[in-house]
């Protein structure tokens, strides 16, 4: 069986290798980029099972990501990734905008320990395989 693939877009680096190396171990192909325009290109080499993404990062925010990942993945393979905003943002407004654009759910980082994250993907993955 193949490795769930997960994309990890976050600009806060002790968070997004803490995420790249805990992922890691729990036995998930892991890629990781620094900001929106990064994570647009990543996303389209790499065709992630999951995507986790910040709201606020440099170059192209959140919800520009999420936007593009949801519109070009769709147009060329139909299959589009699993996206779990994550976040220390505390506005509902944008938080609800990524959940109209198509975001499955949204974490608050400051909320979650890294064990929890996992079980939330795991559960995530879990359930996009049964359907």
């Amino acid at each position: 069986m193949r490795k769930a693939k997960i994309l990890i877009v976050e600009d806060e680096t002790v968070m997004r290798e803490a995420l790249e190396t805990f992922l890691q171990n729990e036995g998930y192909e892991i890629n990781s980029a620094v900001d929106g325009e990064e994570g647009i290109k990543v996303a389209k080499s790499f065709a992630p099972d999951l995507v986790l993404l910040d709201i606020i990062l440099p170059k192209k925010d959140g919800l520009e990501v999420l936007r593009e990942i949801k519109t070009e993945q769709a147009d060329h393979s139909g299959k589009t990734p699993l996206v779990v905003i994550l976040t220390n943002l505390n506005d509902s407004a944008k938080v609800q905008e990524a959940l109209d654009l198509g975001a499955t759910t949204y974490l608050v980082k400051s909320e979650y320990q890294l064990s929890e994250i996992g079980e939330k993907i795991k559960e995530l993955l879990h359930l996009e395989n049964k359907e």
